[in-house]
């Protein structure tokens, strides 16, 4: 199996995910489908198949973060240098509009844009590794092309 490359607040992340779905969600929900059981006649009761679909979810994530977290490499961004590959911090200049971003590269299970953690998968990772500070890149997003320079590399 291939190891899934993250950093090490990524894998707490997933790790504590995981702690609350075992602690907390399975033990309410296993008690959830006691209680609509003692409601009578299964077959008509709602809330015991709402609780039965809710504990499929779980029992699917639990698995999910299992597998993951067996397969996780963590990468300590720190011990890093040099041009841009997984872990680093990059700040852009958006060529068209001047707006800077900063985005820290990181595993797909840990990427979420909007507190700019970016997909290591995603196509303007693909396209800034390997990059060095004040290198332009071009980028095809689903949007068109975009062109960004690369202001700042940082691995912290």
């Amino acid at each position: 199996m291939e190891k899934i490359p993250m950093t090490r607040a990524g894998a707490t992340a997933l790790e504590t995910e995981l702690k609350h779905l075992k602690t907390e969600e399975r033990p309410a929900i296993i008690k959830a489908i006691a209680e609509a059981r003692e409601h009578g006649d299964l077959s008509e009761n709602a809330e015991y198949h709402s609780a039965k679909e809710k504990q499929s979810f779980i029992e699917g994530r639990i698995k999910e973060l299992e597998g993951v977290i067996s397969l996780a490499e963590v990468i300590d961004p720190a011990k890093l240098s040099g041009a841009i590959k997984f872990g680093a911090t990059v700040t852009l200049v958006d060529e068209d509009t001047d707006e800077e971003k900063t985005y820290q590269i990181v595993g797909e299970y840990e990427a979420n844009i909007e507190k700019g953690l970016l997909n290591i998968k995603s196509p303007i990772a693909r396209a800034l590794i390997g990059k060095e500070e004040g290198d332009s890149v071009e980028v095809r997003t689903p949007g068109g092309e975009k062109g960004y320079e690369v202001l700042k590399i940082s691995y912290s």
